[in-house]
């Protein structure tokens, strides 16, 4: 793991001494993570009406684990650091489920 983790920090150390216009792309990265938060108020304002976001989050808790596994095999990325990257899916989809099990009950209270 350390060895991981000092190749990653020279890595990142190098790249941006000599290519710090590759960093914009991480900055786009955490507009896209902050945009799909916003989608999220929606199920708060009204549940049933927007279980698709839910439905969504979901959907995407589930298709990291082919991406991890694919470009992660790709990349060159560790295996442990594959299973690391799929536990974002297995933990995340733990509380969407609940709010979709939780909004289809209230689905079926109101009709």
């Amino acid at each position: 793991m350390q060895n991981w983790l000092s190749t990653i920090y020279f890595a990142i150390t190098n790249t941006n001494a000599h290519y710090p216009y590759l960093s914009y792309g991480t900055d786009w990265l955490a507009f896209a993570h902050i945009v799909l938060a916003i989608l999220f108020f929606g199920p708060l304002k009204d549940p049933v009406k927007n279980i698709w976001v839910v439905q969504f989050g979901m959907i995407a808790c589930a298709i990291i684990f082919p991406l991890a596994f694919v470009a992660g095999s790709i990349r060159h990325i560790p295996v442990f650091w594959q299973f690391i990257d799929c536990s974002f899916g297995v933990i995340g989809i733990v509380p969407l489920w609940l709010a979709y099990k939780n909004t289809r009950r209230l689905q079926e209270q109101n009709n």
